[in-house]
């Protein structure tokens, strides 16, 4: 039986002309990568956490955009449910970070929350679209979505552009995925 019309317009789907790997092709480049597929983890140096990267798609009207999300994962020493965004703050720039909590444990929040001041330097130069912190099974993640490391597709006009991961935005990266490490397993 095939699907209802409307089920076809509202239903989850592949954009037209979505090339799953492409962008993360263009990302193994800009890393130095010899082998990343659609979903595979690495380390940016021998001593370093591992960080899982996996491509996301959002449909728009005639466009989509490609987005690499990189997720790492931090055992937690206690129990409890949270989910934290992150996010800059300010109009024209950017004046700092700020912390919401968007589900979980009030307490468990205040802590993380506390011990990010420490970190806001760092997240500072680093141009996230999006950064969430869950704990849920005895574990961190936190998932951070880079502006650059993305791809733009236009059906009208027909346009394919990706915004690379620069040599300086991917050592903002890095330090900042050191220090998320760092605070949450002490967490």
């Amino acid at each position: 039986m095939s699907a209802s019309w409307l089920e076809r317009l509202t239903g989850p789907r592949t954009p037209a002309g979505y090339r799953p790997g492409a962008t993360l092709a263009r990302l193994r480049h800009n890393l130095g990568l010899t082998d990343l597929q659609s979903v595979a983890s690495f380390t940016y140096r021998e001593d370093g956490p591992r960080i899982e990267v996996r491509e996301r798609t959002e449909s728009h009207l005639l466009m989509h955009l490609v987005m690499c999300e990189f997720i790492l994962c931090v055992p937690a020493h206690g129990q409890g449910r949270l989910r934290a965004e992150l996010h800059h703050t300010g109009a024209l720039r950017r004046s700092g970070v700020a912390c919401r909590r968007r589900g979980g444990d009030q307490a468990m929040f205040e802590r993380l929350d506390a011990r990010l001041a420490a970190v806001h330097a760092i997240l500072m130069p680093l141009d996230f679209k999006r950064l969430t912190i869950d704990c849920q099974d005895g574990q961190w993640q936190v998932t951070l979505e880079h502006m650059g490391a993305s791809e733009v597709v236009n059906r009208m006009p027909a346009l394919r552009r990706y915004i690379p991961l620069d040599a300086e935005q991917r050592k903002h990266l890095w330090q900042a995925f050191d220090a998320l490490e760092h605070l949450l397993r002490d967490l």
